[in-house]
């Protein structure tokens, strides 16, 4: 019963180019790790991150010759949020303040520490321009350390300099000239514009006129075929999901599997209809995943320059599966759908071929079932020595990962474990939003071996909850996964997922009889009462239950029972470290720069902080 759920997988590709809808007049003053556009025509933002250093420059771009500011937000909004505020005043100097804002009202300057350092700054053509850095993490109560994955970026400004009549400066209201955005600094992809691929080559897996049903949740699963005209092997360089407009609001995801080499179907009547209606006819097509989208992700993702996804010719799959994901809780009806997705073709083959890995939890009940009223719940899995052997003896070169979970997850990690020992987090998602799902660059591409292992962990809130959370693919329901991009590619490896064991819930039940009607299964957790004593004796029971471990692709899953998780020396906790090796002047309310002319602007040595 535990083995018949399709992987939900959103597989995110490495993106490198320059982010698209950049309008700053202004040229930045250096070349950056990444970009984006925080309004358009209004407010342009680039950055850069140094993980040796442990800090985090910035260069902001926004229309105005007023003050402008960026923040850390924890949780959306201003409230608790650490900013950066700067200007340019009548003389040409650079003034940045360290501000910290208790509530929705105007932030104050931080009275314990200056965290934010400005390095130069200019105006121009109506714009303000001003670049600077900080800590990623600051060691000051006041601040929001910069954390890996999703991050909360608020942003504003005016459209007069502060009052500096006023001790520290007055800053008068911004009225609606502010915005947001939820961005993984450390990882972002930065998409490429459409522009880059309009002379390629491509291929639509779309929808036409698809009638979406008036119900809260459908799975729709269509089979394609590769196009018949691609009669030689080609790479894909890049793929762009493409969302009817008209239905925005209710897309929520894509995915595209690879149906099983062996897979037959009738070309004259591919199945087509809701994934439940016609799993029988799909099974060969549900657990090998090819990619994916999901809401807030990117549209246009690009792959790596050594390496493409192979389609046609000779490539060994033929079909192909998408399902789509409709999330219509106001259960809307005639709407009618032609969403899908597009691949770009390069027009020579790559040096390496693109696969994909997911670690994690399988997505049923049997893997995932998290009491309500947990602050903290904690869902591990383990991918042991014995399914990693599988690995090419080179190795493989991982690029990129995306964590998913669904409303109810905090964080997704997963460490790379060594004979016994964690050597380093393969990706740390340690901050996660279900509505802003995005593919993470790896800041260097990971190289793995076989006899590596991996510690997958989710974390889950469900204060909110009144009921227990199951694994499904609803969106109250819940994952645990985590997904790599990868080359060379493995043609029978796709996953090394866990679930707790048969004899783990029959001891759990207290029955001897194998648990073999999955909605009586289902009917028993549901019926369970909560206390924080019982939830703290469930955390206790998934800590130490057996596992079964499922690993390898569709048609080729090995199994294996893990008596217990694995034990391994764990890393060791970073403690924070305030040095920062910013070169600005630091004052006790603002720092101040003499601007200098747009050929100076590349010079780097500035004045020590003292």
């Amino acid at each position: 019963m535990w083995l018949t759920t399709i992987f939900c997988v959103l597989i995110p590709f490495l993106v490198f180019e320059k982010s698209n809808g950049i309008t700053s007049p202004i040229q930045p003053f250096t070349s950056y790790g990444y970009s984006t556009e925080l309004q358009n025509n209004v407010a342009d933002l680039w950055w850069t991150v140094d993980e040796t250093k442990q800090e985090i420059t910035f260069e902001l771009h926004v229309k105005t010759t007023g003050w402008i500011a960026l923040g850390i937000s924890p949780a959306g909004g201003m409230k608790g949020a650490d900013i950066g505020l700067g200007w340019i005043d009548q003389s040409g100097q650079v003034h940045f303040q360290d501000r910290h804002a208790y509530n929705n009202s105007r932030p104050v300057v931080d009275t314990t520490t200056t965290d934010w350092f400005a390095l130069q700054g200019r105006e121009q053509n109506g714009w303000t321009a001003i670049q600077f850095k900080r800590l990623l993490d600051t060691c000051d109560i006041m601040d929001v350390p910069i954390k890996s994955g999703t991050n909360i970026l608020i942003f504003a400004y005016g459209l007069e300099d502060p009052d500096m009549s006023t001790p520290n400066g007055m800053i008068y209201y911004h009225d609606n000239r502010r915005g947001s955005r939820i961005i993984p600094l450390r990882s972002y992809g930065n998409p490429s514009p459409d522009e880059k691929f309009a002379a390629l080559d491509y291929f639509d897996f779309k929808l036409k006129d698809y009638v979406v049903p008036s119900t809260d949740t459908t799975y729709h699963c269509k089979i394609y075929k590769i196009p018949e005209h691609l009669k030689q092997r080609r790479h894909a360089v890049a793929h762009k999901t493409i969302i009817d407009s008209a239905n925005v609001d209710i897309v929520h995801h894509l995915l595209m599997y690879e149906c099983n080499p062996t897979a037959i179907f009738d070309d004259n009547n591919l199945p087509d209809g809701e994934c439940d209606q016609i799993y029988r006819q799909v099974q060969e097509c549900s657990a090998n995943i090819a990619t994916g989208w999901a809401v807030g992700g990117d549209r246009i993702v690009e792959f790596p320059e050594i390496a493409g996804y192979p389609v046609g010719g000779d490539f060994e799959i033929k079909y192909y599966m998408v399902q789509m994901h409709y999330d219509n809780p106001k259960k809307m009806s005639n709407r009618r759908d032609s969403s899908g997705i597009r691949f770009y073709l390069g027009k020579e083959l790559r040096e390496q071929e693109l696969g994909y890995l997911t670690l994690g939890a399988d997505s049923n009940a049997g893997g995932i079932a998290i009491p309500p009223g947990a602050d903290r719940f904690i869902i591990d899995s383990y991918c042991p020595a014995s399914a990693t052997n599988k690995f090419p003896k080179s190795g493989i070169t991982v690029t990129t990962a995306f964590p998913h979970t669904h409303l109810q997850g905090a964080s997704v990690w997963t460490k790379i474990i060594r004979d016994k020992k964690a050597v380093d987090y393969l990706f740390n998602g340690e901050s996660y939003d279900f509505n802003y799902q995005f593919e993470n660059r790896l800041p260097k591409p990971v190289q793995l071996y076989p006899g590596d292992e991996f510690a997958t962990r989710c974390v889950y809130n469900t204060m909110n909850k009144d009921e227990i959370t199951l694994g499904g693919e609803r969106t109250k329901d819940e994952m645990c996964l985590h997904m790599f991009t990868y080359y060379p590619r493995m043609n029978n490896f796709y996953g090394c997922m866990n679930t707790n064991s048969q004899n783990a819930w029959k001891q759990a039940m207290n029955v001897t009889e194998p648990i073999e009607d999955y909605v009586k299964f289902q009917q028993w957790l549901r019926d369970l009462k909560w206390t924080p004593e019982s939830i703290n004796k469930w955390q206790e029971f998934y800590d130490n239950a057996p596992r079964l471990l499922i690993a390898g692709g569709a048609g080729n899953f090995t199994y294996e029972e893990l008596p217990r998780l694995p034990e391994y020396i764990d890393l060791k906790p970073q403690e924070c470290k305030k040095t920062i090796s910013s070169k600005g002047i630091h004052e006790t309310s603002f720092i101040s720069l003499t601007i200098i002319s747009f050929l100076m602007t590349f010079i780097t040595n500035f004045f020590i902080i003292q």
